[in-house]
């Protein structure tokens, strides 16, 4: 991590937590600065926008808010028990986010770029990618485990070494770089793109198939990619911005409350369901406005399709489920259950803003029905992983110290 100086021109300083003394800062460019001694190097995962097409920073950055608000409010292995929800699997990890199964064991990922696994006893080191935030990760049916980096650093700036890029990893061996996602979203525009530029990458989200591809949810790009073991990428989907209301509260360089605002839908996650379709959920760039994440259940095998929040059912791409805020992972289990990870209940940027950490867990069925689990005790969860019995895992919080989760 390295830590970014005070940018001369700020003008607005949100607190970023209630136990936080630092701040960030908004610059007369509109960009979201931090104060002398704030740490960075994490993940920037959305776009933001004010009406009217004044840009109000590249990509969300909310590793410095989210490290320095979680001091004195982590939830520990004692506070899970006492509820009778969540069960500690895997403890005192830095960073924990990633999650994925194979048989009896879980796997996960941590922030220096680490994957580990357990049965509930031992635990083993599958790799290491490139770190300063922990990596998606999943694993397929033949227990070959795959490795998604970031962008990191500075929109605009080069990549760090490593970054986004997609990783096979061999235990006992350095990982295999299968593709390199920037690179491939450099000649891959968002043509619906917000703000500049149009090639951004940020692949946040990965999904490994049975045939041996993997899918990609690039959260800068707005779109699903499929890698194949060659390298070979291919789009799968764009998903289109939404008109959003912006929110009350985001300060007086915001629009007014309630002002019809174009926001990206920032790609965050991806994952197989029971049926075999693809589905995709959404984080929601600026203003984040509450319950304005989508789902999307898109046709397996499809290319370039469209999912488009104005006519939601209409081509291989059709919107699964609606009314969800700041999505970060998802969980395809058993009987068309889809288990959804919220990064903060209040919106990421409400929390980025000194609102509360308090995430949650929710399982949607197929007839739309949805369950949330352990209410109120999940901080900033990073992911979500049903094994083939049936069984759900979750890991929290994101930043910080965290652990990995069974939950009943």
């Amino acid at each position: 991590m390295e830590c970014e100086g005070f940018r001369s021109g700020c003008t607005q300083r949100v607190r970023l937590g209630a136990h936080s003394s630092a701040l960030l800062s908004l610059d007369r460019h509109g960009v979201w600065c931090c104060d002398v001694g704030v740490c960075g190097g994490a993940p920037r995962l959305g776009r933001r926008r004010f009406a009217g097409g004044r840009t109000v920073g590249a990509r969300i950055r909310i590793a410095a808010a989210a490290a320095l608000a979680l001091t004195g409010s982590l939830l520990v292995p004692g506070q899970a028990e006492a509820g009778g929800v969540l069960r500690p699997l895997a403890t005192n990890l830095n960073g924990p986010r990633g999650v994925a199964t194979y048989g009896h064991k879980v796997i996960y990922s941590v922030t220096d770029g680490s994957v580990y696994a357990t049965d509930g006893h031992r635990r083993w080191k599958l790799g290491q990618v490139p770190g300063g935030f922990p990596p998606a990760i999943d694993t397929n049916a033949w227990g070959t485990t795959y490795a998604l980096t970031g962008a990191g650093g500075e929109p605009g700036q080069p990549l760090p070494p490593g970054g986004a890029t997609l990783f096979r990893l061999r235990p006992g061996k350095s990982p295999i770089a299968v593709a390199n996602i920037a690179k491939y979203q450099s000649k891959d525009p968002d043509p619906y793109n917000l703000a500049d530029p149009p090639t951004e990458s940020n692949p946040y989200g990965v999904a490994a198939l049975k045939d041996g591809t993997v899918l990609v949810a690039d959260a800068a790009g707005n779109d699903l990619l499929r890698v194949w073991p060659n390298g070979k990428v291919k789009t799968v989907a764009r998903l289109k911005p939404r008109v959003v209301k912006t929110p009350a509260g985001l300060g007086p360089d915001a629009p007014p409350a309630g002002t019809p605002i174009p926001s990206e839908a920032v790609a965050t996650s991806v994952t197989v369901g029971s049926d075999g379709y693809w589905y995709v959920g959404e984080l929601r760039g600026f203003p984040a406005t509450p319950g304005t994440s989508q789902i999307w259940r898109i046709k397996p095998g499809s290319v370039n399709a469209v999912c488009d929040p104005v006519k939601p059912r209409k081509g291989n791409c059709t919107r699964y489920a609606d009314g969800y805020t700041s999505i970060v992972d998802l969980a395809g289990g058993p009987h068309g259950k889809l288990a959804v990870a919220q990064l903060a209940r209040e919106s990421w940027l409400k929390f980025e803003m000194g609102g509360s950490p308090i995430g949650s867990l929710i399982v949607q069925d197929k007839w739309g029905h949805r369950k949330e689990l352990a209410r109120g005790k999940l901080n900033l969860p990073g992911g979500v992983a049903y094994n083939r019995w049936g069984d759900l895992f979750v890991s929290t919080p994101i930043f910080g110290p965290g652990a990995v989760y069974r939950v009943r």
